[in-house]
């Protein structure tokens, strides 16, 4: 798709969508778990190696708490379900759109658990769990674009602005006439990505005291985010819930049940 004119006047070229999300994609229905070909999709995986070991890997993880050793991708899927494995293929392809580098890979982990623990809890909260697992994993792809493209510079950027998102787009905005938000949206856009996404990433980075005029999904959907991103953080759930929950349609409590499960087990595999 053309980029808008400030893309264009930095000259930055977005990664194109790998080919097999391209290829995998189709063959996923969001809303029909029973729909999916999952031999169908079992041949694309294996076809990249990186997604396969990506999805035998995850099953055979301590999120899932498995008696038995899972060894093949059709296995490992058909446990999983197609959401899950839409959710990996969106974050194998993401990560392998870019060159690693330890502050991507810092980046990617932080996504990664951001994308979980909204996906997980999406349900519970009557939001869609692949679009909420798919909007934290795409949340700083923009920063991504910049950490590819600015390099060292930018990782300072990052580094002096810290947790104040204020000074970070201040920043970005004086050094690169755009901010990362506007990269990440060109980015989820170029790749066909939900518009609920595309637009989540756009909009995260503004104040929530702003986002009751978008529609009712989408608020609800950065609220989620903002709760996720705080407490992948270090913040406080139970805090995070309570401060978010006036005007959000959930109660403090309503916001905690739903996290917390999630968020328990994906604190206990990172500690183990």
């Amino acid at each position: 798709m053309p980029l808008p004119a400030d893309l264009r006047a930095l000259q930055v070229d977005l990664p194109a969508c790998p080919r097999t999300l391209l290829e995998l994609l189709p063959l996923l229905d969001e809303g029909n778990e029973q729909g999916a070909d999952i031999d169908a999709m079992a041949t694309i995986v294996e076809a990249d190696m990186a997604l396969a070991a990506a999805v035998v890997r995850t099953v055979n993880s301590a999120m899932f708490g498995l008696l038995r050793r899972v060894d093949t991708v059709g296995d490992a899927m058909r446990y999983l379900g197609t959401s899950e494995v839409a959710a990996l293929t969106y974050a194998t392809a993401l990560r392998s759109a870019f060159a690693p580098t330890p502050q991507l890979e810092r980046l990617w982990a932080q996504s990664a658990s951001c994308g979980l623990l909204m996906g997980r809890s999406a349900a519970a909260l009557g939001l869609d769990p692949l679009r909420a697992h798919t909007a934290g994993l795409f949340a700083r792809c923009g920063q991504a674009v910049l950490l590819a493209k600015a390099g060292k510079p930018y990782a300072r950027m990052l580094t002096d602005a810290g947790d104040d998102t204020a000074a970070l787009l201040a920043a970005e905005q004086h050094e690169f006439g755009v901010t990362h938000a506007v990269y990440g949206n060109a980015l989820c856009a170029s790749w066909g990505l939900a518009n609920e996404v595309i637009r989540y990433v756009r909009e995260r980075v503004t104040e929530p005291d702003t986002w009751q005029v978008l529609p009712a999904p989408l608020r609800k959907l950065l609220l989620l985010g903002h709760v996720a991103e705080a407490v992948v953080a270090g913040a406080d759930l139970a805090e995070r819930c309570q401060a978010l929950a006036a005007g959000s349609g959930w109660s403090a409590e309503q916001l905690q049940a739903a996290l917390a499960p999630t968020w328990a087990r994906l604190s206990a595999s990172q500690r183990s």
